[in-house]
């Protein structure tokens, strides 16, 4: 079932929650330019295992309100933090992927990762998506300008172009054309201001001080956030653990979905960490 959950000025997020009476939560925060659904190769499967699993769609993004304002990590991970009040959770897996994964590095650093347990960063376009004058790693600025100015030129052609680099392996039209409508789901506005956070911010210091055990996938053809990042990433968690998947692309939670899956799962149920 799905939840409206207030969360600012009378913004609503929609939060999709199956298996409440599960054995323990994930909470699942989808990446830009889609929504929850783009984990429904887990929400398939999960929630049959036990879990109980809940898909957040970000302010402006999926079923969830789309005011103009708010796409700033401090925003966003607030937004997290209410959800969680609301619906009463403690003890959960945390597990982001690419901008979901910023927010949630944001989450664990502003809110010292409240009610988290363990976290899950896939493909998480963390410390920075960019390279930066002191940071030689991530993706060129100009992609991303080149983005924004897509975006709001012609966002459908956009999505096409974006969609075409995100999996590596082989995906049928019709898949395609599915991931597509996922980014045709949210407002131009929250399309250009995520991409516009991506310039803007940084996550050094959040990453510095999560200190719960987290494990890191990574496709090693990512074509969007270099798997460089994921190293870094690793380096900078001490209680950290990362897994590359040499057969995904940014999409590695469907290309290589039931490795994924199954990484997921042990990870979940590993009493160490």
């Amino acid at each position: 079932m799905g939840h409206y959950i207030d969360v600012d000025h009378k913004v609503r997020l929609f939060a999709e929650d199956l298996n409440p009476q599960g054995k323990k939560t994930i909470v699942f925060l989808h990446g830009w330019p889609a929504n929850h659904n783009l984990f429904e190769y887990q929400l398939d499967k999960f929630p049959g295992w036990g879990y109980h699993c809940i898909g957040i769609d970000t302010r402006g993004f999926g079923k969830s309100d789309k005011p103009y304002y708010g796409y700033d990590y401090n925003t966003l991970s607030d937004d997290l933090r209410t959800v969680v009040e609301t619906l009463g959770l403690h003890d959960f897996i945390l597990a982001g992927h690419s901008t979901g994964g910023a927010i949630a590095a944001r989450y664990m650093g502003r809110h010292k990762g409240f009610g988290v347990s363990k976290l899950v960063l896939i493909a998480a376009a963390v410390p920075s998506l960019i390279k930066l004058p002191s940071f030689p790693y991530g993706a060129e600025k100009q992609t991303v300008l080149e983005i924004i100015k897509g975006t709001y030129n012609d966002r459908p052609q956009m999505l096409r172009d974006f969609g075409n680099i995100f999996f590596f392996q082989h995906t049928s039209q019709a898949f395609s054309d599915w991931f597509f409508n996922l980014g045709l789901q949210a407002a131009g506005w929250a399309t250009a201001a995520i991409a516009q956070t991506w310039i803007k911010e940084t996550l050094f210091t959040d990453l510095e001080v999560i200190h719960v055990p987290t494990l890191i996938v990574h496709g090693i053809h990512d074509k969007i956030v270099p798997f460089e990042l994921a190293e870094i990433q690793h380096k900078m968690i001490r209680t950290s653990t990362l897994v590359a998947l040499e057969y995904s692309g940014h999409g590695c939670f469907y290309d290589q979905k039931d490795e994924f899956n199954t990484l997921l799962r042990k990870f979940i149920e590993n009493q160490n960490g």
